[in-house]
């Protein structure tokens, strides 16, 4: 059964967020690396669209999302690879162009599959504690719930497969 994001500060400059989908772990590793997939759900709240979303699956490799917003705005991140290990976990380093969290951020997602489902751990060490309080009170995790919402309906109706 698919439960809303749980979301924990493990120490002073970290924020740990888990989220199950009941879908195999491949599944979910597709949606989160195929760029054709991921601009169909990592959307945040309603309004946004991903008219930019490149990946360069390798160590070294870069990631960059470009979001935009009905009303004009758009938000930019780039990302980099340092440790790919498919269908377990990866982990990048993270900058937004307008640098709101402080300087770049290590994000290690890690997947995690049980019961005929999978669990995403989502693992970001910000730079320091003020960084990380800034992002926790940003609705981050409200943006976060909704794309992955748009995740169990992609993964239920079978558009994510192996």
């Amino acid at each position: 059964m698919t439960k809303p994001l749980k979301m924990m500060t493990p120490g002073d400059r970290e924020i740990l967020i888990e989220r199950h989908f009941e879908a195999p772990r491949a599944f979910v590793w597709r949606a989160l690396v195929e760029p054709a997939l991921v601009r169909r759900w990592l959307l945040g709240p309603p309004g946004w669209s991903m008219p930019v979303c490149e990946i360069d699956l390798r160590v070294g490799g870069a990631m960059r999302f470009v979001w935009a917003h009905d009303d004009g705005r758009s938000m930019g991140m780039t990302s980099v690879f340092r440790e790919i290990v498919a269908n377990d976990r990866i982990v990048a380093t993270e900058l937004f162009d307008e640098d709101w969290t402080g300087g770049e951020t290590v994000v290690t997602q890690s997947l995690h599959e049980a019961d005929g489902g999978t669990t995403l751990r989502t693992h970001i060490l910000y730079v320091s504690q003020e960084a990380r309080d800034g992002a926790k009170m940003s609705g981050m995790t409200g943006g976060m719930e909704a794309g992955y919402v748009r995740l169990d309906e992609l993964l239920a109706e079978g558009l994510v497969s192996g």
